[in-house]
């Protein structure tokens, strides 16, 4: 592991720079600080949407809190990656473990017939807030890597963790009995 803090504030990000995990500095405004940013939003949503799960009396939903925490572990390997350019974490077995918890997680729903609003419950709006992130967080990544190297495997697990999470959001409505948000139109 890497310093430790001990001194929180150190006065060296005052002129609009910060620095990297390799010790170089960049601009505030960089797309590489944008990208570790969002995916810091994203993992702090996340650890919203655990504490709910956990909280909740559903002890199924207290089984997907412990998947969507080992996520909430990956997703801060991705910013630790995005500080250290060339450096990469996330493997294709990330994404693989996020596609079979998908799976399973999507199997009992009822097919989608019409567009879905975050809602229902505070849990549910959560978990389209952490999919909507995500789905920043993707965007983001992918406009450094218009510029800079970056892990094609980080944006796959961003994209497969953008799908996960709005079929948690749907989980959620079953698994607690609340009826989901749908689209009206006009």
């Amino acid at each position: 592991m890497g310093k430790r803090l001990s001194k929180i504030y150190t006065r060296t990000g005052d002129g609009g720079e910060t620095g990297l995990g390799d010790g170089s500095r960049i601009r505030k405004s960089a797309p590489r600080i944008e990208a570790i940013g969002t995916v810091d939003e994203l993992n702090s949503v996340i650890g919203v949407v655990v504490e709910e799960l956990i909280e909740s009396d559903k002890p199924d939903l207290h089984d997907i809190a412990g998947f969507l925490r080992s996520l909430q572990h990956r997703v801060f390997d991705l910013g630790g990656e995005l500080s250290i350019p060339g450096f990469n974490i996330i493997t294709a077995d990330h994404v693989s473990a996020i596609e079979e918890n998908l799976d399973t997680l999507n199997e009992p729903l009822p097919p989608l017939e019409n567009f879905i609003l975050p809602g229902g419950s505070r849990l549910i709006a959560n978990c389209h807030m952490a999919r909507a992130i995500c789905r920043r967080a993707e965007r983001t990544v992918i406009a450094l890597a218009e510029t800079e190297d970056v892990n094609a495997t980080a944006l796959e697990f961003l994209n497969r963790l953008s799908d996960y999470l709005f079929v948690l959001a749907r989980s959620c409505a079953r698994i607690t009995g609340v009826d989901e948000v749908l689209w009206e139109k006009g």
